[in-house]
């Protein structure tokens, strides 16, 4: 209970202003919910925040190896500051001296390999020159030695390219563009940084394919899933809650048996193949490695989430809203139109949203099913960190995907707003 008292402020029953009780009370509940949500918070950090900021991070460190270049390389990054690539001529003997020092002292810890290997991810060719060159310069004598140039270059001729070396001054700080430059299919030449050729600018057709199809599979869901879901509202609930259990079987499946089984089936010998011929038709259809089979397989895959959220929101809309549009003169079209189909709204804008952004990411259905003209740009992502050891370029693409589908998450929102997104 509180009092009053008749010259202060209104006291609580321990005599402690009522304001000062309250906000102390207050904090305690701001602390113990902290407490509660505590668990979740650290969960989020460790496996989103903390992997997200690793990838950013990655896309941006100049590193061979465990170790930055300019810190293999410290003489060389000071030799060449003042060297400009543009003006045609090799660097001073200063800098070919200080990549003898700098190249002995790498192939003593083992890092000329991951160094060659890093500057050949710009230009192909040095991986090959750093890893024949790690011996030889090893066993020079640095204070006998009188002209280091002529004796690099008669080691390997290589060592006279000009764009050797203006891969090695483009990469001498800590921190490189280089990724994104690759991801965005441009390179570094000896004029500038220059897109490639039409023909191989492979990466920023991956990410329109993978747009585009994320985006067609999501409309090959919705029209698939939106009939089911208004069939699963609309029947008594023992019935429509049996038939739930076959929206959630795939669920229940593991991915890679869904996506094998659809191998199996779209095949030019598959089951529907000879069903087509069997009916009478003498040609058979090319449902596999190509982007036809990957929205056929992937519209099944991803078909549960879009149902799910349109069934929940179907669910609660009243049936009797269509028998009343009916009543007041409207046919079945008019009625759907103007009546259903705007209050499942929320429920297509969640189930398209959260079907899109997963078929963004998805890697072994294309990688199965998709064949080279149906892979998206996750698998060559893959690619890149598992086999060529890129994590970089991997790192880059990666974080440009991430821009890509929060830009049209913000669009999104601008367009429909998110608020009337529905989950159920």
């Amino acid at each position: 209970m509180a009092e009053t008292s008749t010259n202060g402020p209104m006291l609580a029953a321990d005599g402690t202003p009522l304001k000062q009780s309250l906000a102390k009370a207050l904090k305690r509940q701001k602390r113990m919910a902290l407490l509660l949500i505590a668990p979740l918070l650290i969960f989020v950090l460790v496996s989103f925040i903390m992997p997200i900021g690793s990838m950013l991070m990655r896309s941006v460190q100049n590193t061979a190896g465990t170790d930055y270049v300019p810190d293999i390389l410290p003489n060389v990054v000071v030799a060449l500051e003042d060297w400009d690539p543009a003006t045609g001529e090799l660097p001073s003997e200063a800098a070919f001296k200080a990549m003898a020092i700098d190249f002995a002292a790498a192939f003593e810890n083992k890092q000329h390999t991951q160094l060659g290997r890093r500057f050949n991810y710009e230009t192909p060719g040095m991986s090959s020159l750093f890893r024949k060159s790690g011996r030889p310069i090893s066993r020079l004598k640095i204070d006998q030695v009188t002209d280091f140039k002529s004796e690099l270059i008669g080691m390997d001729k290589d060592w006279g390219k000009i764009e050797y070396w203006a891969t090695i001054k483009a990469n001498s700080g800590y921190y490189t563009a280089s990724y994104y430059m690759a991801a965005f299919d441009a390179e570094r030449t000896l004029d500038g940084v220059q897109m490639k050729e039409p023909d191989q600018r492979i990466y920023q057709k991956l990410m329109i394919r993978t747009l585009w199809l994320s985006a067609l599979i999501t409309l090959c869901t919705l029209a698939v899933g939106y009939p089911v879901a208004w069939l699963l509202a609309d029947l008594p609930l023992r019935t429509s809650n049996l038939l739930m259990i076959l929206v959630l079987l795939p669920f229940w499946t593991s991915l890679l048996v869904r996506t094998s089984a659809w191998k199996i089936l779209l095949q030019e010998q598959g089951v529907i193949n000879d069903i087509w011929v069997a009916i009478g038709f003498t040609e058979r259809l090319s449902l596999i490695n190509n982007q036809l089979g990957v929205v056929i397989a992937m519209t099944h895959i991803l078909l549960p989430f879009m149902i799910l959220p349109l069934y929940s929101v179907m669910k609660t809309i009243p049936p009797s809203y269509l028998r009343a549009a009916k009543s007041l003169g409207a046919d079945n079209t008019t009625a759907f139109l103007r009546v259903y189909f705007p209050q499942t709204l929320p429920g297509i804008g969640a189930g398209a949203l959260l079907t899109f952004i997963l078929a963004v990411g998805y890697f072994i259905t294309p990688e199965l099913v998709g064949g080279a003209d149906g892979t998206f740009i996750s698998n060559r992502i893959y690619f890149q960190f598992s086999s060529m050891g890129n994590w970089g370029l991997a790192a880059a693409l990666g974080t440009i995907m991430l821009l890509i589908v929060l830009l049209l998450y913000y669009v999104y929102d601008k367009l429909v707003g998110i608020d009337n997104v529905k989950l159920g």
